[in-house]
């Protein structure tokens, strides 16, 4: 019986590893499928990775609730095609998940380039602090919050200063202001942290 009762107690915790590395290898391909759906312009397919109530809140313009808001804000971006250079990578995660609870917090490094075809071509780099949502059993972005370190231009390099963050988005107002003030590169900022260090 002593047996039995160590290989049941054996078995929960498999299953709980099992779903812990689950829910982290889903929450990476969460991330970096938006990633790839921004590069592209797919903002249907991009809003349809939040949650029904998820906010995105980017460079500080403010923070747009609820999926719907989400796609219309996405919807004001410039359109891609041909000339058009919007690499978004995801890269350096650092996720905490509670499986149980079916909610997850998230640190991730964007590095951008993004241009137009005889205009413009910028380097630029952000922290997105997250959150995640289970909701009916998929996946979703609670929130994502990009916090740029800097913009700039890529003939000019960072060493003679970034691009002014852009504060709104043509068309469409926020629901609620920024979270916090900031100005980019060459200004210092740190977006903050979802954890401390161990």
């Amino acid at each position: 019986m002593d047996e039995i009762a160590e290989l049941r107690a054996e078995i929960a915790a498999l299953r709980q590893r099992v779903q812990a590395a689950d829910d982290y290898r889903e929450l990476v391909n969460l991330q970096g499928a938006y990633g790839y759906y921004v590069d592209k312009g797919l903002w249907d397919k991009a809003a349809d990775l939040f949650a029904t109530d998820g906010t995105l809140e980017i460079a500080g313009r403010g923070v747009y609730v609820g999926r719907e808001r989400v796609r219309e804000y996405l919807k004001r971006l410039p359109a891609y095609g041909h000339g058009v250079v919007f690499n978004h990578m995801q890269l350096q995660p650092v996720l905490h998940i509670d499986s149980e609870a079916g909610t997850a917090k998230g640190r991730w490094r964007t590095l951008m380039m993004v241009g137009f075809l005889g205009k413009e071509g910028r380097w630029g780099e952000a922290t997105y602090e997250n959150t995640y949502v289970r909701e009916q059993g998929t996946w979703r972005i609670a929130s994502l919050h990009g916090v740029i370190n800097f913009y700039c231009e890529y003939d000019q390099g960072w060493h003679r200063g970034g691009v002014p963050l852009l504060r709104s988005t043509e068309g469409v107002q926020p629901d609620r202001p920024q979270s916090f003030e900031y100005e980019a590169f060459p200004e210092p900022v740190i977006a903050p942290f979802h954890y401390e260090a161990p």
